[in-house]
């Protein structure tokens, strides 16, 4: 049974994601650091993959849901939770809210992939499909909110979701300490804010890259050009990083540690679902795979020797692969 404890604030510090961490740590799977000797020889590095595809309900978010749900007191549950996901972030607040018996509302976009739906409402949560993108299905979500009283667990821009995604920097380090490199997906920044608060606070000379696709690079922009760019529209095969604003609260964060953003197409994305498919058996959604594409391109800019890299999640809708497929195209990566 998950037991509820005491609310850290309104910031995000090293000691907060450890402190997550060690309450974390009973009920999440500590998830493999895999390496893959063709990858390392391709790109010139070691690489470590840390496999959050592989974490309970497929992806990192149950990390940051399950730690938010531990914070709220018993009194603020009675009206259940409201949410907006792309898909994973639903799940696990699906997944917490059963083990809590809470009820759970989740507002996801139309596009999102049927796999994670029925995975959402297969935990006990309601879900309303709305909008074309997560701004859509989050604006519906504050309505909801504000009509029942429920408490609102933000997908990304909470300090305790931060603080819940962040314990995956805790954990890879102590599975390879060598690491001086982080490749992190962003989509509103919960994930990088987190890793990069906790890589930070354990070895303040690791680099911590972000990744976004570029036909949803919000964060992107926002990074390079000082401003908080709100996109009116967003297209990526990588729905669980398309979001048309950064996060109010991990922008300044990210600003603060994160060392560098960069972006990858669409082609790029469905090239390294393939290859980490083929080659090392292993299944990641578009967001997943964001950060292996970026160290595909960019492996000649990246100085390091020992390079990790997040696989955020692995929740792809199988009738999508013909399409990845096609998509790959003479983007598709082979050794040498």
């Amino acid at each position: 049974m998950i037991k509820r404890s005491v609310n850290l604030g309104n910031f995000l510090t090293g000691e907060t994601v450890y402190n997550a961490w060690k309450r974390l740590e009973p009920f999440v799977h500590r998830t493999p650091l895999l390496t893959s000797s063709t990858t390392n020889q391709m790109v010139g590095k070691n690489v470590y993959f840390k496999m959050e595809n592989q974490q309970k309900t497929g992806a990192f978010k149950f990390r940051g849901a399950t730690f938010k749900l531990m914070q709220l007191p018993k009194e603020q549950l009675q009206n259940g939770v409201v949410t907006a996901s792309a898909g994973n972030h639903a799940q696990g607040v699906a997944y917490a809210g059963a083990k809590l018996g809470v009820k759970t509302t989740i507002f996801m976009a139309e596009g999102t992939p049927l796999a994670k739906i029925n995975a959402t409402k297969a935990y006990g949560a309601e879900v309303v499909l709305i909008g074309e993108s997560f701004q859509e299905a989050f604006e519906a979500s504050l309505e909801r909110k504000a009509e029942t009283g429920a408490a609102y667990i933000h997908p990304f821009d909470d300090y305790d979701v931060m603080a819940g995604q962040g314990t995956i920097a805790m954990e890879m380090l102590r599975q390879e300490d060598r690491i001086d490199t982080i490749l992190v997906p962003i989509g509103g920044g919960g994930l990088i804010s987190g890793i990069a608060t906790a890589a930070k606070h354990i070895n303040r000379n690791i680099r911590v890259i972000g990744v976004q696709a570029n036909g949803a690079a919000a964060m992107h922009k926002s990074f390079h050009h000082n401003v908080n760019e709100k996109l009116t529209s967003v297209k990526t095969i990588a729905e669980g990083i398309a979001v048309k604003q950064p996060g109010k609260n991990t922008l300044p964060v990210i600003r603060k540690y994160v060392d560098d953003i960069v972006t990858v197409c669409d082609e790029e994305i469905a090239s390294a679902i393939v290859y980490m498919l083929e080659r090392n058996k292993t299944l990641m959604e578009g967001a997943g795979a964001a950060s292996l594409a970026a160290l595909f391109k960019y492996h000649d800019r990246i100085r390091s020797r020992n390079c990790g890299v997040i696989v955020s999640g692995g929740n792809l809708d199988i009738g999508m692969l013909p399409m990845i497929q096609k998509l790959a195209g003479e983007q598709r990566i082979f050794a040498s």
